[in-house]
C-alpha cells in the first residue's frame, strides 16, 4: 500500500469517527485530503474502494439514508469502533514490550510505537521496565531487511548484490522472495534464486548495498508444501562453529556476557568467549554495543566488524 493511499485512509477514518452526524460522500470528498482532485467518476471508484477496505480489516462504517435527503450518510460510531478494555498478565505485557523493540530496529518503529501507545492509553504496562529481566536477542538492523520483509508481503522479485560464504566474492542474485525468517539470532530470505533457477537460502547480513524490487507486485507465488524454516535450519549447519574472543566494558553488554564466557580482565575491561559460526553475525551483535565491545580474534570477525562501521560512517 502507497503512502499515499495510508494517509488518506487514515484521514477518512479520522473524518469518520470526529462527525457528529453522517457525512455525505460530496461532504467527504471536499473534507479528506487526498480525494478533492479528479472528476466525480474518480472520486466515487476511490471512496468505494476505500470503504470496503476499512470493512475489511473490521472498521465498522455505517450508511444512513435520511427520507429528507438524496443521498446517503457515512460515519463512524465511536463505540463500535474503540477496542474493549484491555487487561494483560505482567509476562503478556513483557511480550508485547520486547515483541515492540524487534520493529524498532527495522523501519517499522513507527507502527510499533502507535501499537504500544495505545495500549499504554488502555492502562497496560509495556515499556521496558515490564520486560524485567529479559532482553532483547532478536535483531533486525540488517539494512537488507525492510526491503526484503515489503518484498515478501506484496509478493515481488527483487535483486541484490551478495557474498558468499567464506569468500570476498560479490554476485548480484535475482530471488523471488518466499520468505524472511529469523533462526538464532541471524536473519534470511528463502526463496527461488533466477540465476541457478533453484530454491536458495540468502542470509542477509551478507547481501551488500540497496535491494532492488524487479517486475510487478504480485507475481510471486509460494510453492505448496514448502518448509522455510527447515531450509534455513540445514543452511545453520553448513559453517563450523569457532570461539571468539571480545573485550567489553565493565557493566555494559549483558548479552554478550550472558551467551559466552565471562573472563575478569584489567583497567575497566572484561573479556568474553563466544561460540560463533558466521562472522558477519557476530559482527552484527556486536557493532550495537558500539564504543563497549571489541573483538580481538579471530581476524575474519574483526574486519567484519570494521567493515560495518566503516560502512555506517559512510
Amino acid at each position: 500500500m502507497s503512502r499515499r493511499k495510508t494517509e488518506r485512509l487514515l484521514n477518512l477514518v479520522i473524518c469518520l469517527l470526529a462527525t457528529r452526524r453522517p457525512l455525505s460522500a460530496e461532504q467527504i470528498r471536499h473534507a479528506v485530503p487526498g480525494y478533492d482532485s479528479g472528476n466525480d467518476e474518480a472520486f466515487q471508484r476511490m471512496f468505494e474502494r476505500d470503504k470496503n477496505e476499512l470493512r475489511e480489516i473490521g472498521i465498522p462504517i455505517e450508511v444512513h439514508r435520511d427520507p429528507w435527503e438524496d443521498e446517503p450518510g457515512y460515519r463512524i460510531v465511536r463505540q463500535s469502533y474503540e477496542l474493549p478494555e484491555i487487561t494483560l498478565e505482567p509476562d503478556e505485557a513483557a511480550v508485547l514490550g520486547l515483541a515492540a523493540q524487534v520493529w524498532q530496529r527495522a523501519t517499522l518503529a513507527e507502527a510499533a510505537s502507535g501499537a504500544l501507545l495505545k495500549l499504554r492509553a488502555a492502562g497496560v504496562q509495556t515499556d521496558e521496565e515490564a520486560a524485567g529481566p529479559l532482553e532483547l536477542r532478536v535483531d533486525t538492523r540488517d539494512p537488507a531487511f525492510p526491503a526484503l520483509w515489503e518484498a515478501v508481503r506484496d509478493r515481488r522479485a527483487v535483486r541484490f548484490d551478495y557474498r558468499t560464504a567464506g569468500s570476498e566474492v560479490v554476485l548480484t542474485r535475482t530471488v523471488e522472495p518466499w520468505g524472511v525468517v529469523s533462526r538464532r539470532g541471524r536473519w534470511y530470505v528463502v526463496g527461488h534464486d533466477h540465476e541457478r533457477r533453484a530454491p536458495r537460502v540468502f542470509r542477509l547480513s551478507r547481501i551488500c548495498g540497496p535491494v532492488t524490487p524487479v517486475g510487478r507486485p504480485g507475481v510471486v507465488t509460494v510453492p505448496a508444501g514448502v518448509d522455510i524454516r527447515s531450509m534455513v535450519g540445514y543452511r545453520d549447519s553448513l559453517l563450523p562453529e569457532r570461539t571468539a574472543t571480545v573485550r567489553v566494558r565493565e557493566g555494559t553488554c549483558q548479552w554478550l556476557r550472558q551467551a559466552g564466557d565471562v573472563a575478569p580482565g584489567k583497567e575497566g575491561w572484561d573479556t568474553v568467549s563466544l561460540v560463533f559460526s558466521d562472522p558477519e553475525w557476530l559482527a552484527g551483535s556486536v557493532v550495537g554495543f558500539g564504543a563497549d565491545a571489541e573483538v580481538v580474534d579471530p581476524p575474519d570477525a574483526r574486519d567484519a566488524v570494521i567493515r560495518r562501521l566503516k560502512g555506517a560512517m559512510a
